[in-house]
């Protein structure tokens, strides 16, 4: 969010001004080849797989996760931080790459607004990021969508496996906040339009597809992923997968190209990869496995980011993609602002600039949560302070003190004003923890223990939840999966990112609340379990005033608006 006491021009604007340098330049700082590269443009290529495998035994760089505390309206800034970071690390000598996720156009054009950082840390080009970049999301989508079609299609053409029209439950997916489209009947018209039956969509993000996407590392293996998504059960409820409707190997074709790492820059010229984009919210919120191993193997640091707070896009980087990739981070970083941690404490968005270290007392106890959840993995934490020009000294000391028992480092950085300037004693602190730290990466619960019982653990651990709440027909759900062989499965919780409970009036860090689960699901492509939590959608809509009503094209062909 910007700091409106420092003034800046708007990122659109700062973006459009920056001095970007042929993508070809940007991949020789990785020693990537020319020929290693697939133009989409000046600035911006793809990479290719070839590449990717050939370094399959290179040595890796080291690993910087950066989260988030609980989100606020006041806004935190991770993607800012982990580029600033980026371009800070590079600042004092060291080599050093992003790794993000592609931004959705639902969020671009409704509430949240684009995601690719802000002020003077950002990744260009900006337009293009925050668009339809290299076209990745949509051969998701249309991947989707073509299983969808050939399941429908199954059924019209005289049901081979005796599909039970009720028990489809592979839905339709847009890249677009739509609530209009949250349920739907489908096969409307006579009998030349398949069978009618309820249906819905979900955002492109929140897909099967796109989480298969980001945790393979081959075509092969997306393809083997692919065919093992369960789209519908037959009358006598016996699954039927993208593989036996001899779907896989299409959709694999349609995500041939779009596997492929897509590189772009910094402002400041440093190399960045962005590839892949499920929510943290009702997904695993985790730029694509390829695009972070293959920085690492090119790098001497790797940034990269999970999305929301740290109960949820972490959370799932260290038990999902961690678990299936192999890799761990060597530091974890932690955003938050004074003026979010304000709010966390009851202080009114409109009165977050007033100087107020008393309601720090109650908000801080989100941030010390937090920083106790990922050192639960056995992982070092630094703390980001993303600095804004309202923020006291006697606020900044006062978070510092509270977390003292904790032993973190807290550091206050001005990246969004100052780019990788403002981040250098961030970038210091990250490496000093990163070169004298001994991680002890444990995952948080194991394969062996129950569904219910990892739920659990998530639950009362991360969340700080009294107990979990499901009815008998839920916990029968629960106890078929298990019984069909999927308890091995790690869990993708789909959950508010507004509290760390699952109501996002309660900030903070609410105490003696339980957890209460709606429906509990296997993504056997994917290779994990998504539990949904209290009201959470997987279909966002559009807020009262959309940011698509500010953006426009003016006379000039140029683009107004976007953020």
């Amino acid at each position: 969010m910007p700091d409106t006491a420092r003034t800046l021009p708007p990122d659109i604007e700062i973006a459009r001004r920056a001095t970007l340098l042929p993508i070809a330049q940007i991949a020789e700082k990785l020693d990537i080849a020319e020929e290693d590269l697939e133009h989409y443009g000046k600035v911006k290529a793809k990479v290719s797989m070839d590449l990717y495998h050939r370094l399959d035994d290179a040595p890796t760089g080291k690993l910087v996760l950066v989260t988030a505390i609980t989100p606020t309206p006041a806004g935190e800034g991770k993607t800012t931080t982990s580029i600033g970071l980026c371009d800070g690390l590079n600042r004092i000598g060291k080599q050093a790459t992003v790794c993000l996720r592609e931004p959705s156009l639902g969020p671009c054009f409704g509430m949240k607004g684009g995601a690719a950082g802000g002020g003077r840390a950002q990744v260009v080009p900006m337009e293009d990021i925050n668009l339809h970049f290299t076209g990745d999301f949509h051969a998701i989508g249309l991947a989707h969508n073509l299983l969808a079609a050939l399941l429908d299609n199954h059924i019209h053409q005289g049901n081979k496996f005796d599909i039970d029209p009720r028990r489809i439950v592979w839905k339709r997916v847009v890249d677009m906040n739509d609530r209009a489209l949250r349920d739907i009947i489908v096969g409307l018209g006579g009998t030349n339009n398949s069978m009618p039956h309820e249906s819905s969509f979900d955002i492109t993000v929140a897909s099967e597809v796109m989480a298969c996407f980001c945790l393979s590392e081959s075509l092969a293996e997306l393809k083997e992923r692919l065919g093992r998504i369960i789209v519908a059960y037959t009358r006598d409820r016996k699954p039927v997968t993208a593989a036996d409707l001899k779907a896989n190997g299409a959709m694999a074709v349609l995500l041939k190209d779009a596997l492929k790492p897509n590189i772009v820059q910094t402002l400041e010229n440093n190399p960045a990869f962005i590839h892949g984009g499920p929510f943290a919210n009702i997904a695993h919120g985790c730029n694509s496995i390829i695009a972070t191993k293959l920085s690492m193997r090119l790098s001497e640091y790797t940034v990269t980011e999970a999305g929301f707070g740290a109960d949820l896009g972490a959370e799932k980087f260290l038990n999902i993609k961690c678990r299936k990739s192999g890799i761990k981070p060597n530091a974890v970083v932690i955003v938050a602002t004074v003026r979010a941690l304000k709010l966390h404490g009851g202080v009114p968005l409109k009165e977050l600039s007033k100087p107020n270290v008393e309601s720090l007392d109650k908000g801080v106890e989100n941030l010390k949560k937090h920083i106790e959840n990922i050192h639960r993995f056995g992982l070092p934490v630094v703390v980001a302070i993303n600095h804004f020009s309202s923020d006291t000294d006697a606020e900044i000391q006062f978070i510092k003190d509270k977390c003292a028992y904790l032993s973190v480092k807290i550091i206050t950085a001005d990246h969004w004003a100052e780019g990788g300037k403002g981040a250098e004693e961030l970038a210091r602190a990250v490496v000093e923890v990163v070169e004298s730290t001994k991680t002890d990466f444990s995952l948080l619960y194991p394969d062996t223990c129950t569904l219910w019982q990892k739920v659990g653990i998530i639950c009362r651990e991360i969340y700080g939840a009294t107990d979990v709440l499901a009815d008998k027909k839920l916990r029968d759900k629960f106890h078929a999966l298990q019984e069909a062989g999927f308890g091995n499965l790690p869990i993708c919780m789909a959950k508010t990112q507004y509290s760390l409970s699952t109501d996002p009036l309660l900030v903070g860090r609410p105490k003696n609340f339980d957890v209460p689960l709606r429906d509990v699901m296997v993504s056997a492509g994917a290779g994990f379990v998504v539990v949904l939590t209290g009201d959470i959608m997987t279909m966002p809509g559009l807020p009262k005033i959309p940011a698509a009503e500010a953006i426009d094209i003016n006379k000039d062909g140029e683009i107004v608006g976007l953020f």
